[in-house]
């Protein structure tokens, strides 16, 4: 009857000792579990970050290459801005230099016509001293033709 007894109590404490080293067990599993939640979660996170970091890499790369074309537009513009500059400023020097053509021609005709004046007047010149040359002369020849007429009239009256 005591043996009974004893028999029943070892009985008790190998199944306390099966339930305890079944709840380690549990415990232990239940451990791994969460550690391998763990790391899902860590290498989820990871490959979140991993996805963060690319989606702004590409963005930041988008964005440089706008403004890489917006700074080639820009050189674009100003080198259209520029074109336009140099073609105004040839038409204007060229505007320039048909006025300054016309100038010095309109001033060649001046003179040309300046020279005609004189001419025309040196002209008038020799023709009025050729007139006054001729009265001179006809003058002289009628002063020689009274000289004559008085010479044979005091002929005469000799």
């Amino acid at each position: 009857m005591h043996n009974g007894e004893g028999e029943r109590e070892r009985e008790r404490e190998r199944e306390r000792e099966r339930e305890r080293r079944e709840r380690e067990r549990e415990r232990e599993e239940r451990e791994r579990e969460r550690e391998r939640e763990g790391e899902r979660e860590k290498r989820e996170r990871e490959k979140e970050e991993k996805r963060e970091r690319e989606r702004r890499e590409r963005k930041r790369e988008r964005e440089e290459r706008e403004r890489e074309r917006e700074r080639e537009r820009e050189r674009e513009r100003e080198s259209e801005r520029e074109e336009r500059e140099r073609e105004r400023e040839r038409e204007r020097n060229t505007k320039r230099e048909r006025e300054r053509k016309r100038e010095r021609e309109r001033e060649r005709e001046r003179e040309r016509e300046r020279e005609r004046e004189r001419e025309r007047e040196r002209e008038q010149k020799r023709d009025r001293e050729r007139e006054r040359e001729r009265k001179r002369k006809r003058e002289r020849e009628r002063e020689r033709e009274r000289v004559r007429e008085r010479e044979k009239r005091e002929i005469e009256r000799e």
